[in-house]
């Protein structure tokens, strides 16, 4: 599932461009599409100006209500493919504000029911201690650090929601990655054992003796099986294309069985605390 950030970023505007210019090579005004589509001439007005994001079902009909050929089908699909892929680049995010950010995964939170994180080199701040998150958000500008941590801690109460469920997957290299002082790691592991227990939260390990994947890893979480997010150090992608997410569901389900849960988890996790406190 490759991505180039750039590219992501200007397929939104060249799909409504592409729309646009195919109806009116098809010779029809917006309100004859929009009829021939059984989609509100509004909305055709909206894609067209690139003011909202078709969706894929969207495309097929303003495809078919052109008559475009079969060639300018599969090229147009594979343009909307990628618009419904957002990229959020470092810097941008930066801009944009920490606390911005933690209000937007705060909604996002809200109107989900089943959650599942891939984490790869850190720990999410839903499972962190206060001093680790305010480690993990050291680079940001201190403006924006204090407020940020309050945040965070606040969306872990999601947690203690039964309605919700979570999984949460993590490489030994996440858990034991030296982010704090070791007494400090010590209480970070002690809580992932600690949320191990509740009835609503899974935590599964997965330790550097098992090969469990031969493709490249990325941290990545879906919220349900309508948005996921893949997460480098350049930034973050949001997919919301059903292929996308079904694509990320069918590698995390695969991740699952190698990982060691309930009192296996628990007893790697009490190990790896212990480590520290020696």
């Amino acid at each position: 599932m490759a991505f180039e950030p750039d590219r992501l970023d200007r397929s939104g505007p060249e799909l409504a461009v592409m729309l646009k210019d195919l109806r009116k090579q098809a010779g029809l005004s917006g309100a004859r599409l929009a009829v021939r589509c059984n989609i509100s001439q509004s909305k055709i007005s909206r894609i067209e100006g690139n003011k909202i994001r078709p969706s894929l079902v969207d495309v097929e009909q303003i495809l078919m209500g052109i008559g475009a050929p079969p060639g300018v089908v599969a090229e147009v699909m594979a343009m909307a493919r990628m618009a419904q892929t957002e990229w959020q680049g470092r810097r941008a995010l930066h801009r944009k504000g920490l606390d911005k950010k933690q209000g937007e995964l705060a909604g996002l939170e809200a109107v989900t029911s089943e959650f599942r994180y891939f984490l790869l080199s850190m720990n999410t701040g839903l499972l962190a201690t206060p001093e680790y998150i305010r480690e993990s958000i050291s680079h940001a500008p201190p403006t924006q650090q204090a407020k940020a941590v309050g945040m965070k801690l606040e969306r872990q109460a999601v947690l203690f929601d039964r309605t919700k469920r979570f999984t949460f997957l993590i490489t030994e290299q996440a858990v034991r990655y030296p982010l704090l002082p070791p007494d400090a790691m010590a209480m970070q592991i002690d809580r992932l054992a600690s949320l191990a227990l509740q009835v609503n939260i899974r935590v599964g390990v997965l330790p550097m003796r098992v090969k469990f994947s031969n493709t490249p890893l990325s941290t990545f979480t879906v919220y349900d099986d309508r948005l996921a997010t893949i997460e480098t150090d350049l930034g973050a992608a949001v997919f919301r294309n059903p292929g996308d997410i079904r694509s990320l569901l069918d590698r995390f389900a695969g991740y699952e069985t190698h990982a060691l849960f309930g009192g296996d988890a628990r007893s790697l996790l009490n190990e790896w605390a212990w480590a520290f406190r020696q």
